[in-house]
């Protein structure tokens, strides 16, 4: 199936859940956040969310300078 990630298309696999959009953009964990069609996923339910045609996924890591 086709989801949008960062703005940019993606074929993930049918059922593909949240960790695996994460992880097909970053292999962190912490310092990330997700919003799934303009709601965010909390991490306690990314393994359990699955991904649908069409969904936008924005994926947001902290960066960290001075």
């Amino acid at each position: 199936m086709k989801v949008t990630i960062n703005g940019t298309a993606h074929e993930l696999p049918s059922g593909a859940t949240v960790t695996q959009a994460v992880q097909r953009l970053t292999g962190a964990r912490s310092g990330v956040a997700v919003a799934v069609n303009d709601e965010v996923v909390s991490r306690s339910s990314w393994d359990s969310t699955a991904l649908v045609e069409a969904d936008r996924v924005e994926v947001l890591t902290a960066v960290q300078g001075g």
